[in-house]
């Protein structure tokens, strides 16, 4: 018999499937999902980078635009996937937060890259990629991720990301090497000079997500021939020095998630047809992956 001291959400939980909630964030945005039975509702907010944003900072941001969206739904389970939460105070940093906002929910902040391993390989055996503001990979064996190629940050790696291809825009711009018809496009465009480039990259907050800003300029005006060396070259980066160091990738799907992937799929296939890989998913973001799995 259940005793009078049961609260009304312990009763829930005894009588209903318990609310799931779902993050997948990037450092540009955070996708939400909240499932409660067979309803789904998303929510996107600015996306979460541990490394850029400290605990008070997070909890801040869910407060303002997270909570309100939820209005007075009670909340069991958050299985949270992001960047940088690779890294145990960053994963630390984030599930604290959570605890602050959702105080009755349990709890699981993991990172991005179990998040497109889960989503797009399921149960089964594959390469797992991301390609979107940041860039990284594992060989996922249906469980756990076994091998992963080292993830440098976008001073030093993330190629093949939106922040290592929009870098390669703003070099081309700076150092003069668009011809006079990107350039003029690009001074078209975005309105801006050495100065104010430089202070976004150097002094202010989020370059990462600055730079990534710039690859749309790629999809804006694919056909030239130097926006495609850039889109390829970059790519192509990603190739070599990640998925060539897996020798599963010759014998297993390679998958990919990610705005990066998703948008130039068409050389993500012509890249796998030359190194020979085989082609697997390619989805945007992993969300609905994500769903599929914890359901």
């Amino acid at each position: 018999m259940i005793g009078t001291d049961v609260s009304v959400h312990q009763l829930q939980q005894l009588i209903m499937p318990g609310i799931k909630l779902i993050a997948d964030s990037g450092a540009t945005k955070a996708e939400w999902c909240l499932l409660n039975g067979n309803k789904k509702k998303t929510i996107i907010t600015q996306g979460i980078s541990p490394y850029f944003l400290n605990t008070q900072q997070i909890t801040e941001l869910l407060e303002k635009e997270l909570k309100p969206k939820l209005k007075n739904i009670v909340v069991d389970e958050i299985f949270y996937y992001g960047t940088g939460c690779a890294n145990p105070a960053n994963a630390k940093s984030i599930k604290k937060a959570l605890t602050v906002i959702f105080n009755e929910a349990k709890v699981d902040v993991t990172h991005d890259l179990m998040a497109a391993a889960r989503a797009l390989c399921g149960n089964e055996k594959g390469i797992a990629s991301i390609l979107g503001t940041g860039s990284n990979s594992c060989f996922y064996n249906g469980k756990k991720i076994v091998k992963n190629s080292p993830g440098l940050g976008f001073i030093l790696g993330d190629e093949g990301s939106g922040a290592y291809l929009g870098k390669k825009v703003l070099q081309y711009y700076l150092y003069g090497t668009f011809d006079y018809e990107l350039r003029g496009r690009f001074d078209l465009t975005y309105m801006t000079n050495t100065t104010e480039i430089l202070e976004n990259v150097y002094k202010k907050p989020l370059p990462n997500r600055y730079l990534a800003g710039f690859a749309k300029f790629l999809a804006d005006n694919r056909g030239h021939y130097m926006i495609e060396n850039i889109i390829e070259d970059g790519l192509n980066d990603f190739f070599f020095y990640h998925l060539c160091k897996y020798s599963e990738s010759w014998t297993l799907p390679i998958h990919f998630a990610g705005s990066i992937a998703y948008g130039f799929k068409d050389v993500v296939k012509q890249l796998c047809d030359s190194y020979e890989f085989e082609l697997g998913n390619v989805m945007k973001n992993p969300m609905e992956g994500l769903i599929a799995y914890h359901s």
